[in-house]
């Protein structure tokens, strides 16, 4: 269905947010490639997004994406709903009591590490150097550094697929590495973190050197998602990927950056189609070389191009 037809059978006139039809998701991404998403909505508040989702239909799909920056979008585009929260309605920090800050799902990683920052709370220098927004970090357990979104956080709060708000504990996240088992049909909009007092000269170092540290070792000015692969502790997925010679390797204009090689980027002009076959490839020499399966960091998401699909390696 065009994302026209989609718009065509909803009742809107009390919607305040955007809605584009067929949007280019590679204008929303950090790859910068992929098909368009049938309908795009950027709700005003968590109101109007719990509007929204009252009057969508039960069968049509829905996807929630933040900044973009670990997502590779297939060329045939998605299907049903994306919703992209705003840094306007969702993107706020606010003090909560002496120890706990309130972050928008919004809200990108490193500004919550800021505010932190300006509250005197230690815990937090890690979000410095994550490339992503809350809403990820809640859903994937973003981390770094040794800390974890585990680590800080108290509440989370949702939306569920009929618009009805849901207040989580933390135990209800089910977290583990890189994962939470909350159901994937919650729509997270804030969440309650708590930290430690700690002096802010000693806060801003240990920020100042996630930084230092990023910009050293990651291609954080290149067309990449971040880590691509989740690391199969004990083991490091970087190495792995250099012992088995794939260090700059590419598909296309997809490659596997030299700086870091588990950074995937786009060179200029890759498709969905080259960076998902640049990342099935890896995973098989990397199996073949070790005997290690690695598993995507980076979500993909989408329909592939007919002809253009990508099969998953499967030892």
């Amino acid at each position: 269905m065009s994302g026209t037809a989609l718009l065509e059978r909803l009742d809107v006139s009390n919607i305040r947010g955007r809605l584009t039809p067929d949007a280019l998701m590679s204008k929303i991404t950090w790859f910068q490639a992929g098909g368009p998403a049938d309908l795009l909505f950027s709700p005003a508040d968590e109101d109007d997004l719990a509007a929204f989702l009252k009057i969508l239909p039960q069968d049509v799909p829905v996807l929630v994406v933040g900044i973009g920056s670990n997502l590779l979008v297939r060329d045939g585009g998605i299907e049903g709903v994306v919703i992209r929260l705003s840094g306007k309605g969702f993107g706020q920090v606010e003090t909560v009591s002496e120890t706990r800050l309130q972050a928008g799902a919004a809200t990108p990683d490193k500004r919550l590490a800021v505010a932190a920052l300006e509250a005197g709370l230690g815990g937090f220098a890690f979000y410095h150097g994550i490339p992503g927004a809350i809403g990820g970090a809640l859903r994937m357990n973003a981390g770094a550094n040794g800390t974890e979104t585990t680590d800080r956080v108290v509440e989370v709060h949702a939306l569920d697929r009929r618009g009805n708000k849901h207040i989580l504990s933390h135990a209800d996240m089910g977290y583990s590495y890189r994962h939470s088992g909350t159901s994937k049909d919650l729509i997270f909009t804030s969440a309650v973190f708590e930290g430690e007092p700690a002096d802010k000269a000693d806060i801003q170092k240990a920020m100042d050197e996630v930084q230092h540290h990023r910009e050293t070792v990651q291609p954080i000015r290149e067309k990449t998602g971040g880590s691509t692969f989740k690391n199969p502790l004990p083991h490091s997925s970087w190495k792995l990927v250099d012992e088995a010679g794939l260090r700059g390797h590419m598909v296309g204009a997809a490659q596997m950056s030299e700086m870091h090689c588990n950074f995937m980027i786009n060179t200029g002009g890759a498709t969905g189609h080259d960076l998902e076959t640049l990342g099935e490839t890896v995973r098989r020499k990397v199996y073949e070389n070790s005997g290690i399966l690695l598993e995507w960091e980076i979500k993909r998401l989408g329909r592939f191009e007919s002809g253009k699909e990508v099969e998953t390696f499967k030892p």
